[in-house]
């Protein structure tokens, strides 16, 4: 069944109205012409996504076959479904695409290293997300495009919707991905970071197979030549840390690490925009031109100027924009083993020091927890702030068991001599709601100290609570914020707080990896 569709899909691509590879001013024109969007006063191309204003994880499917049935980690996060299912799915996929007057093709790579890069096809309803598919993966040479043979496609269409009596789906909203048959079929949902973040899923199943570790992070590489890497989940600062204008970029999100050095997955940048401002975010905000897409930001009406404060259709705006728009990038996107390799959280407890140093077995343990904080206020029912835990700081992208990740990420690190360091970018002197959010500029100077090696000798205390070499010194920030608790001003009250904070880390550690070694378990925050 599923090569019928196939074979219809190719007669559906050869059809004069079908458009191929066309360049960024011609699918912002399109889409403009076809009132997919509008251009904001910089140039940049602004659309809306409808419902869906972000990644629906509970509509994400394996299909179940021969190559993943004993080889994905299945549960919640990766969720089967049948190959009958798929096939009926692909099937309608198909019958849909064949209505459409007008289809936009994207023929690109994932993965910078030639000796590890993926050739992919992106199928779409909307012009503006073939220019988003255009922008953030890699985009081939003309000459490179007469032989590109594409080994994965994705197929978006958000107008197709599922019926989830029939379908086998939760909802009418579908992610589906088929390792045998090589394709994603994405229907119901027109967040575009579900045609990424698909595909991010797959060279995270592909790429452990030939000893490479994917990585969700950012990377840079300094004027001295050192690698830093960024892990963090939406929220933590990664993509704002790593657009330092004093440092080069490698990449925003996605990376793999080889026996070579680190490489970007990707050929563009998706970024958060929510209180974007030129003063903190430079980079980002000058990347904000015509070949970039805006999602849901609201534009005036008269002089079409974004509000980047407002957040009233969604939090999570978003921008993307290929990686060009970066002054200095790194090119091609490869770097060299990292020097230093930091772990961001947005603590809204007001309790993690700003800056920690972690070593052996708290690699480990922290990297399988992936902490960050839920705020009150951004989704529906939260009233104080929730510690949420993503292993490796994306688990809803990984189809192999997280410890496969995070032995691969200690043995390079080992291997390598890479300092690994927790960065909190959250609250202090209280919670959220009654702390402040530690300053970006201080926040800047700790990562530098580190990447430069600043901190290498300092004098550190050992935080009791969560056993964290902590430094009590940094050029150029005030002693006193290196310490959470002297910003409080109860201490009783941010012990109270700590401990509930280490107790969470220890209940997630139990429920998840209660086989995982002692010693791994006892690098964990004791809460008594």
């Amino acid at each position: 069944m599923a090569e019928n569709a196939s074979l219809r899909l190719e007669a559906v691509l050869k059809r004069p109205s079908t458009r191929f590879n066309l360049a960024a001013a011609q699918l912002a024109e399109a889409a403009v012409q076809r009132r997919e969007g509008r251009f904001s006063s910089t140039g940049a191309l602004s659309t809306t996504t409808g419902k869906y204003t972000g990644r629906s994880p509970k509509d994400k499917f394996i299909v179940e076959d021969e190559i993943t049935k004993d080889t994905v980690a299945w549960g919640s996060v990766n969720v089967p479904i049948s190959e009958e299912k798929f096939s009926s799915l692909y099937r309608m996929t198909v019958d849909y695409l064949e209505q459409l007057d007008e289809l936009f093709v994207f023929d690109g790579y994932v993965g910078a290293d030639p000796d590890y890069q993926m050739p992919l096809r992106v199928i779409n309803q909307f012009a503006w997300q073939n220019l988003f598919a255009r922008q953030l993966f890699i985009r081939p040479s003309r000459d490179a495009l007469q032989s590109h043979q594409p080994q994965f496609t994705v197929i978006a269409v958000p107008g197709l919707t599922a019926v989830p009596e029939r379908d086998g789906t939760n909802s009418e909203a579908f992610v589906v991905v088929s390792f045998k048959e090589k394709v994603v079929l994405i229907g119901g949902t027109a967040y575009a970071g579900e045609i990424k973040k698909s595909i991010f899923s797959v060279m995270n199943y592909l790429l452990p197979s030939q000893g490479v570790l994917p990585m969700h992070c950012s990377a840079n590489v300094g004027q001295d030549g050192r690698t830093a890497l960024f892990f963090g989940l939406s929220g933590t600062g990664k993509t704002t840390l790593s657009a330092d204008p004093n440092r080069r970029l490698v990449g925003d999100d996605e990376h793999g690490w080889s026996s070579q050095g680190i490489f970007n997955l990707e050929g563009g940048c998706y970024a958060k925009c929510i209180n974007l401002s030129r003063e903190h975010e430079p980079q980002i905000w000058d990347a904000i031109r015509f070949g970039s897409v805006l999602e849901n930001v609201v534009l005036d009406p008269l002089d079409h100027i974004a509000d980047y404060s407002d957040g009233s259709l969604t939090e999570n705006t978003r921008c993307a924009y290929p990686l060009d728009y970066i002054p200095g990038r790194v090119t091609p996107s490869l770097a060299g083993h990292p020097k230093a390799v930091v772990f961001l959280t947005a603590d809204a407890f007001g309790v993690l020091p700003p800056i920690s140093i972690l070593e052996e077995e708290q690699i480990m343990y922290h990297f399988i927890s992936g902490y960050t904080s839920k705020l009150a206020g951004t989704e529906r029912g939260i009233q104080q702030p929730e510690a949420t835990f993503s292993a490796c700081f994306g688990e809803p992208f990984l189809p192999l068991s997280p410890l496969a990740y995070a032995q691969m990420l200690k043995d390079r690190v080992n291997e390598y001599g890479s300092k690994v360091y927790l960065i909190n970018t959250g609250w202090s002197g209280g919670p959220y709601g009654v702390g402040e959010r530690i300053s970006l500029k201080y926040t800047r100077q700790m990562v530098t100290m580190a990447l430069s090696g600043e901190l290498d000798d300092v004098e550190t205390r050992i935080d009791p609570i969560f056993k964290f070499k902590v430094p009590v010194s940094c050029p150029g920030v005030p002693a006193e914020i290196l310490d959470p608790r002297t910003t409080w001003a109860d201490p009783e009250a941010y012990d109270a707080k700590a401990r509930e904070l280490a107790q969470a880390f220890m209940d997630n550690f139990t429920k998840k990896y209660a086989d995982l070694a002692p010693e791994v378990r006892k690098a964990g925050p004791i809460a008594g």
